[in-house]
C-alpha cells in the first residue's frame, strides 16, 4: 500500500532521529581509548608506515571510504579485502603498520582470522566495533567503540545507525589527526590538484586578480576626488589604491567614500584632496597568497574591494567581490 505525503516525511525524520540518537550516544561513551588509538596512528605516521582498513559487507563500504579520507589528509591508508588477505594481499603488510578493523557485532570470522595473522606480521591492531565485549575487541591492542542503540530500518535488519556511527567515528579519529599534525590548506592542496576543490585550494591571488589597466592606482599627493572617479571608472573599479612617492600603498577611495564625501565635502567636493576622504591603510591581501585568503577577507570584513600588493608593499592588483562566483572560488 503506497505511503501518503505526511508518512513518507514522518518516516524520514523518524530514520534520521534514530541515526543521531547513534552518533549522541557514539559521543557520549569516548574516553582515554580515542586518545590512545590517536597516539597509536600518530606514531605510525611519524614511523613512515600506513593505516589498514579492513571489514566485510556493509563495513568493507565503511573501510573503504575512510581509507580514502585519510589518504585525503595525507596519511598513507589503504584498504584490504580479508578474503583476498588470506591468499596474497598479506604482502602489503609491513612491521609498523596500524590496522584498523571494523565490524559492528566483533564477531566477523573474516576480522578474527586476521587478528593473528597481523600480530605475525608486526601490526598493532584496532578494533572499530560497537560491541566491547566481543571477541574481536578483546583481541585487539586498542578499541574505537561506538554505540547504536537501535537500527534506522523498520525491520531491525539493514544496517543504518550502527553504519553511521562507525563511519562518523572514523571521521572523527581522521580530524583529530589532522590537526594533531598541523596540516594546513596548502598540504590539503597538494592531495586534492583536480577539480572545482583543487582549483580552489590552488589559486592564488595573482592568478584570480584584475592587473594592468584593470588595477587603478594614483599618487596620494595632488590627486583629487574627481581625478579618483576617472580612474575609478575608466578601470571599472569599485575602488583605486593611493601611493606614495615610493609607491607604496597608502590607502584606498571607494564608492563608498565618494558617497560621503558628496555629502560632507561641500559643493566643490570633486576638486578637494582626494587625502581628506579615503581609507587610510584599508584591507589588503598579498599577491602571492592562496585565492581562499582572499575570499576570507571579504566574509569576515563585509568588503567589495581588495587591493593585492607586492613584497614591497606596493599595488599589484585588484579583487573586486563581484569577479568571485565567475572564478568560481566562493
Amino acid at each position: 500500500m503506497p505511503l501518503s505525503d505526511q508518512t513518507i516525511l514522518t518516516q524520514a525524520r523518524h530514520c534520521l532521529a534514530i541515526e543521531r540518537e547513534a552518533l549522541d550516544a557514539t559521543a557520549a561513551v569516548l574516553d582515554g581509548e580515542f586518545v590512545k588509538v590517536v597516539r597509536a596512528c600518530e606514531a605510525a605516521v611519524a614511523g613512515g608506515h600506513k593505516l589498514i582498513f579492513s571489514g566485510v559487507g556493509k563495513s568493507a563500504h565503511i573501510a573503504e571510504k575512510l581509507t580514502g579520507t585519510f589518504n585525503s589528509t595525507g596519511v598513507p591508508s589503504c584498504f584490504l579485502d580479508p578474503t583476498q588477505a588470506l591468499h596474497g594481499d598479506l604482502g602489503l603488510c609491513a612491521a609498523g603498520d596500524l590496522a584498523i578493523l571494523l565490524s559492528n557485532s566483533g564477531a566477523s570470522e573474516e576480522m578474527l582470522k586476521l587478528l593473528p595473522l597481523f600480530e605475525k606480521f608486526g601490526l598493532q591492531t584496532v578494533a572499530l566495533t560497537g560491541s566491547a565485549d566481543s571477541e574481536l575487541a578483546r583481541g585487539a591492542d586498542y578499541r574505537l567503540l561506538y554505540r547504536a542503540p537501535r537500527e534506522a530500518c523498520p525491520l531491525a535488519l539493514a544496517p543504518t545507525a550502527s553504519t553511521t556511527a562507525a563511519l562518523a567515528l572514523g571521521d572523527a579519529l581522521a580530524m583529530v589527526l589532522l590537526e594533531s599534525r598541523g596540516l594546513t590548506r596548502e598540504d590539503f592542496a597538494k592531495y586534492h590538484p583536480a577539480g572545482t576543490l583543487g582549483m580552489t585550494l590552488l589559486l592564488r591571488v595573482k592568478d584570480i586578480m584584475r592587473s594592468g589597466a584593470g588595477c587603478p592606482v594614483l599618487k596620494e599627493k595632488n590627486t583629487s576626488v574627481q581625478e579618483a572617479i576617472f580612474a575609478m571608472t575608466s578601470a571599472k573599479a569599485g575602488a583605486v589604491a593611493l601611493v606614495d612617492a615610493k609607491g607604496a600603498l597608502t590607502g584606498i577611495f571607494t564608492d563608498g567614500d565618494f558617497r560621503r564625501s558628496a555629502l560632507s565635502g561641500g559643493a566643490d567636493f570633486l576638486k578637494k584632496p582626494v587625502r581628506g576622504f579615503m581609507t587610510r591603510g584599508g584591507k589588503t591581501v598579498a599577491a602571492d597568497a592562496l585565492a581562499v585568503e582572499a575570499l576570507k577577507l571579504f566574509q569576515q570584513y563585509k568588503i567589495s574591494d581588495l587591493f593585492a600588493l607586492d613584497k614591497k608593499g606596493r599595488p599589484a592588483g585588484y579583487i573586486d567581490v563581484q569577479d568571485l562566483p565567475k572564478l568560481k572560488i566562493l
